[in-house]
């Protein structure tokens, strides 16, 4: 055995190891871009296998194989990173340029033999895959580095797959047969950059789906899987970091805090399974209405809190109304047609520059909850400070 047949050896062993490591890691989080990547290199490491290792063929067959398998890497790796956005993959697209770059490859390899020519079409194929990523992620917001560096990647891909080859011949002027070409300075480069590509690839998308595991666990730490809202942990962080924003941007910003009306009652009358619908029906019609800034949390049984960055009290009292007035209408399909959940509202503001914090904004709206209970539930309350008297000293 020579040095060249280990060379040979590199791309499908780098191969199998990332098929078996993204496999691994399907296994314990079954997202499908995970196991697109695991595909990606089976079929990368069996291509490289076929080309350089296994048996010859007549008229060259194996070869038709082979660039089916880099072309289906290509798709599949694309897959990989596009579906790891949620982005539709281009299936239809991926699969007419590999089906119209293996149809020229067998022209020339059984019609019009041509090493050079072969090389040309499979890569411009892979090429034009690889594009296909860069297109798809353009417009994606890259808010880690990991993201920027999935995209690069995808990049000097489709850069490496296009340019290489045309520049590489231009300067050998072709192959006259396979030995010549796999002892050739552009195959060299070819096991040396896919290796390179493959290593950096891998360990990127390993990286991503790291991140995203982190931010499914920090998704679960810090929300509540019944109302779909912020639990308390997650609502006092988001708020306090909003808060602070505003503070910096001299804005004003706005506290509501929710309370359901007789729920321990419709607990008692009705099942849990009602309360726990109306809980699920509030947060959902949160959502739905709320605008994008805001921070919404359920912070207690029955009680919710809505951080709303730039809000007066005026937007912050119709946004309050749209929720109470709506809250019965999102649980109609959840709850017996008798039942008419209500729902009371305290509102406290922050004005820009008062260096409010977010316990006292709370202690503000909670009375103002209060007040709303007193004064007969199902209704709107706003903080109003209580006049200070002053008293006069006699001489």
């Amino acid at each position: 055995m020579n040095g060249q047949f280990f060379i040979s050896l590199l791309n499908p062993g780098i191969g199998f190891l990332f098929a078996t490591a993204f496999f691994l890691l399907w296994l314990n989080r079954r997202e499908r871009y995970v196991a697109y990547a695991a595909a990606a290199y089976t079929a990368s490491a069996l291509a490289f296998l076929i080309q350089d290792v296994g048996p010859v063929l007549p008229m060259e067959l194996q070869r038709l194989p082979a660039n089916v398998g880099f072309l289906a890497t290509g798709m599949l790796f694309a897959a990989a990173i596009i579906k790891r956005y949620d982005l539709p993959v281009p299936w239809r697209a991926m699969g007419i340029t590999a089906a119209v770059s293996t149809t020229i490859f067998v022209w020339f390899l059984l019609g019009r033999p041509s090493i050079a020519a072969r090389i040309l079409t499979i890569s411009t194929g892979a090429g034009i895959i690889a594009t296909m990523v860069v297109i798809a992620l353009w417009p994606v917001e890259k808010r880690h580095l990991i993201d920027r560096v999935l995209f690069w990647v995808a990049a000097f891909s489709a850069l490496n797959l296009i340019v290489r080859p045309v520049v590489l011949l231009s300067l050998r002027g072709g192959f006259d047969n396979y030995v010549g070409f796999q002892q050739s300075i552009y195959w060299t480069t070819v096991q040396f950059t896919q290796a390179m590509v493959s290593i950096v690839a891998a360990i990127s998308l390993m990286v991503a789906v790291a991140i995203d595991q982190i931010a499914e666990l920090r998704r679960q730490a810090d929300y509540d899987n019944l109302s779909g809202l912020l639990n308390r942990r997650g609502f006092e962080a988001q708020a306090e970091t909003a808060l602070r924003r505003c503070q910096d941007e001299a804005r004003p910003v706005a506290l509501l805090v929710a309370d359901l009306d007789h729920f321990k009652r419709i607990n008692d009358n009705h099942d849990h399974a009602v309360g726990d619908a109306i809980i699920a029906a509030f947060g959902a019609h949160v959502r739905l209405i709320g605008p994008a800034a805001m921070v919404a949390g359920r912070i207690g049984g029955e009680e919710f809190a809505l951080l709303v960055p730039g809000a007066g009290i005026e937007s912050a009292r119709q946004l309050a109304e749209a929720v109470r007035t709506g809250l019965q209408a999102a649980c109609a399909d959840r709850i017996p047609a008798s039942l008419c959940p209500t729902a009371s509202f305290g509102i406290a503001v922050g004005t820009p520059g008062g260096g409010t914090n977010l316990a006292a904004l709370m202690h503000e709206a909670d009375q103002a909850l209060y007040e709303a209970k007193r004064t007969g539930r199902n209704r709107v309350r706003s903080y109003t400070p209580k006049p200070v008297r002053l008293t006069a000293n006699g001489g």
